[in-house]
């Protein structure tokens, strides 16, 4: 059994969550992890982060270091990956812009796995049409996400990424990021497909994920990223538009990041408040309906 563990980890917790998931499964297994040029250095910097959007919601690869492979063709591929501004990260994005890859995913069963704040059900789209896209089958997708309340993971998930530290803000807010229980207990995806690699059926292994009750879509989540994505698709190509130099390009990126904040922390509690209240009760079925789809590997046209 021949399996590619192919990742990008900036911050190293997207590693930890795949060398657990991955534990219980045996193989002959390659680990490959992607590397840019330039690097992506973590932490961030605020005006680095910002100004990365752009192209990240564009999907304008950027350059990875060659990759090298073990072998030609692998039974099993899992792609770990992460979400910037709602979309697959740069490195994704270039990565599935490698022929040398894309011909390893044709034909191929796929597993991903996401590290994310908690919105992930845009970018996974995306990667589902380019695995499609590409030949590959995907038979699962098992996302790792920030549990905490919305505005509270904004604010810690800021605190970790502008400074490097997992640890709690002030000493009282949650630690930022996927918790370590979760990330301890990714082995219990890796046994259940285990489960699925012993008998060569992979058919129902994302119905036993779902089935263990640990992955779940917020209401307020699929709120805000349906309507999320269209105006950061504005916002990417005013500043790609506009940015025609260095101090024009900071301009509209400052613009787009004060937006955000905004957005994030004062627009968006008053707008999912009048959302529960007035619509949310009368488009349940409808809810239902869209969080079975994203929970599924399957694509809207097929």
């Amino acid at each position: 059994m021949k399996i590619l563990v192919i990742s990008y980890s900036q911050s190293g917790q997207l590693s930890s969550i795949l060398k657990n998931f991955i534990s219980p499964v045996g193989g002959d297994i390659d680990y490959v992890t992607i590397q840019t040029k330039p690097t992506f250095d973590f932490p961030w910097t605020s005006d680095r982060f910002f100004n990365a959007m752009p192209e990240t919601v564009l999907e304008i690869p950027c350059a990875l270091d060659p990759i090298v492979f073990k072998h030609e063709k692998y039974d099993l591929i899992i792609l770990g990956y992460q979400p910037w501004f709602l979309s697959p990260s740069l490195p994704t994005t270039a990565l599935l812009r490698e022929e040398a890859f894309l011909s390893r995913v044709k034909d191929t069963k796929v597993v991903t796995v996401i590290g994310a704040r908690n919105m992930w059900l845009n970018s996974q789209e995306r990667i589902k049409q380019q695995i499609s896209h590409a030949g590959g089958e995907l038979v699962g997708n098992v996302p790792f996400i920030d549990r905490n309340n919305n505005i509270i993971s904004a604010f810690t998930i800021l605190h970790w990424m502008l400074t490097g530290r997992k640890d709690r803000k002030y000493g009282f807010f949650p630690k930022p990021g996927v918790s370590d229980k979760d990330i301890e207990e990714a082995s219990v995806f890796g046994e259940l497909l285990l489960q699925s690699i012993q008998v060569n059926d992979y058919s129902d292994y994302q119905k036993k994920v779902l089935l263990t009750n640990r992955v779940n879509i917020g209401t307020d989540i699929l709120f805000i990223e349906g309507r999320a994505k269209k105006l950061f698709n504005i916002w990417a190509n005013l500043i790609v538009r506009k940015g025609t130099t260095e101090s024009k390009r900071k301009l509209w990126v400052n613009l787009y990041k004060y937006y955000l904040i905004i957005a994030l922390f004062v627009v968006a509690p008053i707008v999912l408040t009048f959302y529960s209240v007035l619509i949310r009760p009368f488009t349940q079925a409808s809810i239902k309906r869209k969080k079975e789809y994203f929970c599924s590997v399957n694509l809207r046209n097929k």
